[in-house]
């Protein structure tokens, strides 16, 4: 069979003819875009911002005032780190009342003065006591109910008043039954005295610490009860 040949070109190219290149395209460079500004905050929220600040700065400034009032008061009592250390941490409800700092510090004597006499009873019911001691503990279990009983009478007639016409007649009432209260302890505290705990027992060593620590807080808030009757004359 016959095998068909290529036909030639009838126009071949010319030697000195190059053929084109295809142009090449260079990439465009990258655009870097930055994102755009936050908002700027609404003015509800700037307000909002600036009176919480605010309210902060004065409560702050409430916590210091009232702690301070608490500070100087206890200046004029007698045992004014005792005062302080015990009516401190009642600053904000004290705030910078007189009325106040003395009930308060009637009320922080009251639960004191409860605590250790139901810790003196049950010593009381414990063994190893002394016949002198256990009658001096009975005494002063006795002593310190009146105690409670005159700080609780003073703190409802201080509560009742509002300042009127019988002010003078009640803070004259709750001077003599905090002044008794603090003979009762004072009582208590000679008759549960250093002879009562000569064995060195750390039991009844401690509750008569207690028992003096009573009539300080006591001598202290008829301190302060003097220094509250002072504002109205």
């Amino acid at each position: 069979s016959l095998i068909p040949h290529p036909q030639p070109n009838p126009n071949p190219p010319h030697p000195s003819h190059k053929p084109k290149k295809s142009p090449i395209t260079k990439p465009s460079p990258i655009q870097w875009q930055l994102p755009p500004p936050f908002p700027p905050p609404p003015l509800l929220t700037i307000s909002l911002l600036a009176s919480t600040s605010s309210a902060s700065g004065r409560s702050l400034s409430g916590a210091t005032t009232n702690t301070e009032f608490v500070r100087t008061s206890c200046i004029a009592t007698t045992y004014p780190q005792l005062c302080y250390n015990s009516l401190a941490v009642h600053a904000t409800k004290i705030q910078t009342s007189a009325k106040l700092m003395a009930s308060t510090a009637l009320d922080v004597t009251l639960a004191s003065a409860k605590s250790t006499s139901a810790a003196m009873v049950k010593l009381q019911q414990s063994h190893g006591l002394t016949p002198r001691e256990t009658a001096a503990m009975r005494d002063c279990v006795e002593v310190l109910g009146d105690s409670v009983d005159l700080i609780r009478q003073s703190m409802a007639e201080m509560a009742a008043n509002k300042g009127g016409a019988d002010f003078g007649m009640m803070i004259s009432d709750v001077q003599t039954w905090v002044s008794a209260a603090l003979t009762d302890e004072s009582t208590c505290t000679d008759g549960f005295g250093e002879k009562a705990v000569a064995d060195g027992e750390m039991m009844k060593t401690a509750v008569r610490g207690k028992i003096e620590t009573i009539g300080q807080l006591t001598s202290n808030a008829l301190a302060l009860i003097n220094a509250y009757a002072t504002l109205h004359h």
